[in-house]
């Protein structure tokens, strides 16, 4: 591990490989195959929890004012409003959307593996969920099924859209994660808004929440997390709802 990282490694990536040799040996040593698993006494590396960093309430009105008329404008206000992972609101297909009863199921992500692109499972069991949709995302995925479909009729046999994605490309084909990472940066851009990463959307969309005071176990449902543990990393809305919360103390012990 520690030639890993002198040979420029991430700590994030040091600990996947010691996960993956944990379990190997571990399942090596069950078979008898060695007397003991070393890789459980080693020590990996820390990965400093990277900074959240939510758009602001008055920001995210912001950026659905500038993608408004997009050609992926469904796309940003799903991963705002509903929090999916990017490679998540990539991997959507059709058939997952029921746009009648107003609902998304997550049930694959698209990733790309050796230059070729893959619908590969979510990251985790959890993961795997189904989500009500706010109207928000009804109308502008409805919007969105038009215009594609329009695109599909006008490019004909050309069309690449075996996997049916519900965001793709003009011709069908898949979107580069990387790429629209880059169109996110533009668009925050010119909507005046600090640089942020697609991610950012999905914190977002907890801030958003918990600001509102949606209890945590629909929080960490409607993310997908495993634990609630992994959900209270947005603690740092806490001082917003403690001020919301002094507010109402005031207003029931002093109000008429």
């Amino acid at each position: 591990m520690n030639g890993k990282l002198e040979s420029g490694s991430s700590p994030r990536t040091v600990q996947y490989m010691h996960a993956v040799l944990r379990r190997a040996l571990g399942q090596a040593e069950k078979w008898g195959m060695i007397s003991r698993n070393v890789a459980k006494f080693a020590v990996a590396p820390k990965v400093p929890r990277a900074k959240i960093e939510p758009l602001k309430p008055v920001e995210s009105k912001k950026l659905l004012s500038e993608i408004r008329g997009d050609r992926l404008e469904a796309l940003y206000t799903v991963a705002l409003a509903s929090g999916l992972r990017q490679g998540e609101a990539l991997g959507l297909q059709w058939a997952d959307v029921n746009l009648e009863a107003g609902t998304l199921s997550v049930k694959q992500s698209l990733q790309r593996i050796d230059g070729r692109y893959t619908l590969a499972p979510t990251k985790t069991e959890r993961s795997a969920r189904t989500l009500k949709l706010p109207e928000i995302c009804l109308e502008a995925l409805r919007a969105h099924r038009i215009a594609q479909d329009i695109e599909r009729e006008t490019i004909g046999e050309a069309w690449q859209g075996n996997w049916d994605l519900v965001f793709c490309h003009a011709d069908g084909s898949p979107l580069s994660r990387h790429a629209e990472t880059r169109r996110f940066q533009k668009i925050l851009s010119n909507a005046g808004i600090e640089k942020h990463r697609f991610h950012d959307l999905r914190h977002t969309c907890a801030t958003l929440l918990l600001i509102q005071g949606v209890d945590l176990t629909v929080i960490m449902e409607t993310l997908g997390h495993t634990q609630i543990a992994t959900t209270n990393i947005y603690t740092h809305v806490l001082p917003v709802l403690m001020a919301d919360a002094a507010a109402k103390m005031d207003a029931i012990l002093t109000g008429d």
